[in-house]
Formats: structure tokens, C-alpha cells, sequence
């Protein structure tokens, strides 16, 4: 699986776009959406190399914060140009609200692909790199507000490894949330799904990343993944309460949320 994941990073994100026609960047919106962070959160995104939930978390949160800004400064309509300014000066350095995220990935070239977008998207506040195992994570007990875990738990050895760690990273009332390929229930559509994972993403795959190889072994590591009810009882187990699972596009995907309490 780390040969795998190194030998894809430097096209991932093109592949991702191809594979999914783009729609795997509405799936992280709502992932996005349904965390709804507030300024302060801590996150932890596990297997999130390329940076792609992380820099959508910066721009929800600096949102959020600029919407606190402009109803504060509406409350104080009495004040003074110069005190407007201050404030609003005062604020805007401190964008975030004091929320982090963290990436932790395993694979040392994603991390170095995650970085070199950073760099080029201009987003360095708030954000730090950590190479490290789902199944073992480098930090300390109760420490995160939210864990996030995006198309990486399939690629996991030990998945009740990475869950349990997944709890004991987390805050009492922090909450977990993965998105991850899914198992579709409709047969036609599930018919069709199978078509053009098999016959057209490993094609896609070569063309785009001279790689046949790994984006079979991508699709074929989605079939063999726990459907949705499977997994469920897998978060129950780790530890988590109120867990609960979206489908998107027919189940294609499926975004798990549960708590610790």
C-alpha cells in the first residue's frame, strides 16, 4: 500500500479529478459542512497527505471568523473610524480563531506533495505536517477536537487499530468523522459503478499516471471494504456513541460521524 501511494502522489490529485469527474471535491465540501468547525477547533486529518481537507477546514473556519467580525463591528455602530479599524486589524491577524489543523499521513512523498500546495496556495497559519501511522498516532491522549479520516481507512492494515486510536486522540466530546467509498445499493446503478471501475479507472490510471498497477489495486481495495452497516458496528465497537453514516450518490460514498463522550 506505501509503494503504492508513492508512486501516485505526484498525480493524485489530477486522478482524483478524473476518477470521480471532479465530484469527490463536492464529497470533501460536505464533509466540510457537516464538521461545521468554529474558530478554535483543533482537527486531526489522518491519511489527508495532499492537504485537501485541511485547506477546505482553513477557509470554512477564516469564513466564519469573518462573519463574527462583520456582525461584532455591525453591533458597534457608535465607534470611531480608528477604533473600527483596530479592531477589525486585530482580528484579521488572527484569522483562525487559534484553530490547527494537523495532517498526518504514513507516506512521505503525499506529505511532501501536501506541503508544495500549501506553499503555492499560500496557506501556512494554523497548519502543521506529521508523518505518522493511523494505526499507532503520534500524539498524546485527548488532545483533538474533531478526527478526520478521508479515502485512508480502506488503505489501512488494522481498521479497529485505527479507530481505537482515533479515540483515544480525541477530546471527551470530540467527534470522528470518515469518508470513504462506500457500497452502492441500487443493482443497476451498482452494475454500472462496477463497468466503469474495473474497465475505465486502471485505463485512466495508465494514461494519466503510467500506473495500471495501483489504480487497480485502488478499485479493488473499494470492493473489498466493509459496507456501511459493517463499519458502523466497527466505530461502535472502538468506543464511539451516536454513530450514524450519510450516503452520497447512491452510496457510492458514505460519510461516518460518531462521538466521544
Amino acid at each position: 500500500v506505501y509503494q503504492v501511494f508513492e508512486s501516485v502522489a505526484k498525480k493524485y490529485d489530477v486522478m482524483n479529478d478524473s476518477m470521480t469527474l471532479g465530484i469527490h471535491r463536492v464529497w470533501k465540501d460536505i464533509l466540510i459542512h457537516k464538521m461545521n468547525p468554529s474558530p478554535g477547533t483543533l482537527l486531526l486529518d489522518v491519511a489527508g497527505g495532499t492537504g485537501d481537507i485541511a485547506f477546505r477546514f482553513i477557509n470554512y473556519v477564516r469564513s466564519v471568523r469573518e462573519q463574527q467580525l462583520q456582525r461584532k463591528l455591525k453591533h458597534h455602530q457608535n465607534l470611531s473610524w480608528q477604533e473600527i479599524f483596530e479592531s477589525y486589524q486585530e482580528d484579521k491577524s488572527n484569522s483562525l480563531g487559534d484553530s490547527q489543523v494537523v495532517v498526518c499521513d504514513i507516506n512521505r512523498e503525499m506529505l511532501k506533495v501536501g506541503k508544495q500546495k500549501a506553499q503555492h496556495l499560500g496557506y501556512s497559519e494554523g497548519l502543521s505536517w506529521v508523518l505518522g501511522n493511523a494505526e499507532e498516532l503520534p500524539f498524546d491522549d485527548d488532545k483533538f477536537d474533531v478526527y478526520t479520516i478521508a479515502f485512508g481507512i480502506r488503505n489501512v492494515t488494522r481498521i479497529d487499530l485505527a479507530l481505537q486510536e482515533a479515540y483515544r486522540v480525541l477530546k471527551p466530546g470530540g467527534r470522528f468523522l470518515c469518508l470513504e467509498f462506500s457500497r452502492v445499493s441500487n443493482p443497476v446503478i451498482s452494475r454500472l459503478y462496477d463497468l466503469y471501475s474495473f474497465q475505465v479507472i486502471p485505463v485512466l490510471g495508465e494514461v494519466i499516471a503510467g500506473d495500471w498497477k495501483s489504480y487497480q489495486y485502488l478499485v479493488e481495495s473499494i470492493r473489498q471494504f466493509p459496507p456501511q452497516e459493517e463499519l458502523k458496528a466497527m466505530i461502535e465497537d472502538a468506543g464511539f456513541f451516536k454513530v450514524d453514516y450519510e450516503n452520497l450518490n447512491f452510496g457510492i460514498v458514505a460519510i461516518h460521524s460518531g462521538f466521544k463522550l
